[in-house]
C-alpha cells in the first residue's frame, strides 16, 4: 500500500513535521510504501485564478501526481488561530483545482476522491491542535475523501519528543499508531490491495 504523510507546515522545528515523521516510520514498520512529503519542496504560489489561467505551475502538477499516486494519507495539521494553516489551505486549493485541457487533471475530483485520510495534529496547547482537525474534516469530506474515524491531537508537543524525534509517551505513540493502522486497513479494503 502506498502511504503518503505530510504536515501543513514548513517550519524547521515544526511539531507537526516531527509527528509526520513518526507516522511515516510507523507506516514503514507496517509494511507500507511510504512517502514523507515536505511542502517546502514545492514552489507553489498563493492561489490566484488569474495566475492559474496563465498556466498551472509545474510544481502543482507534480503535487497532484504525488497525491494521486497514494491511496492512503495522513495529514498532520498545525493549528493557527483555531483552524488549519494558510499553507495547508493553499496546497489543497491548488491540488483540487482542475486544469483545463489537461488529459488527467481536467477532473475536478482528482486527486482527492476516494483517498482514505487520517488526521493528526500537534500543539503546545492543551487541545493539541484539535480545532484545526474540526475545520479540516469537512473540507476533506467535501473533496470526497474517506476520513478515518480515529484521529489524534498531541498536546504539550514541546515536551513530547525525545532527542531522536520519537514520542516519549507510549500511550501517545499507540494513539498515532492506531490512526496509521486504521488508514492502511481501510485503504486496502477500499482499493482492493492485499
Amino acid at each position: 500500500m502506498k502511504f503518503l504523510v505530510f504536515a501543513g507546515s514548513t517550519r524547521r522545528q515544526s511539531f507537526n513535521r516531527r509527528l509526520a515523521a513518526v507516522a511515516a516510520q510507523m507506516g514503514r514498520d507496517m509494511g507500507a510504501q511510504v512517502t514523507l512529503l515536505e511542502l517546502a519542496d514545492f514552489d507553489i504560489p498563493l492561489y490566484n485564478a488569474d495566475l492559474e489561467a496563465a498556466g498551472t505551475p509545474p510544481d502543482v502538477i507534480r503535487l497532484k501526481d504525488m497525491l494521486d499516486a497514494h491511496p492512503a494519507w495522513v495529514i498532520c495539521s498545525p493549528e493557527y488561530n483555531g483552524s488549519y494553516t494558510g499553507l495547508l489551505k493553499n496546497t489543497i486549493d491548488w491540488a483540487s483545482s482542475p486544469v483545463a485541457g489537461h488529459p488527467v487533471w481536467h477532473d475536478a475530483t482528482r486527486p482527492f476522491a476516494g483517498k482514505v485520510v487520517g488526521m493528526l495534529s500537534a500543539s503546545n496547547g492543551a487541545l493539541g491542535g484539535l480545532r484545526s482537525q474540526g475545520h479540516l474534516a469537512p473540507l476533506l469530506v467535501n473533496l470526497q475523501c474517506w476520513l478515518a474515524p480515529r484521529n489524534f491531537a498531541l498536546s504539550q508537543a514541546g515536551s513530547a519528543f525525545d532527542a531522536q524525534g520519537q514520542l516519549i509517551d507510549a500511550g501517545q505513540a499507540d494513539r498515532v499508531r492506531g490512526v496509521v493502522e486504521q488508514v492502511l486497513w481501510a485503504a486496502r479494503r477500499l482499493h482492493g490491495a492485499p
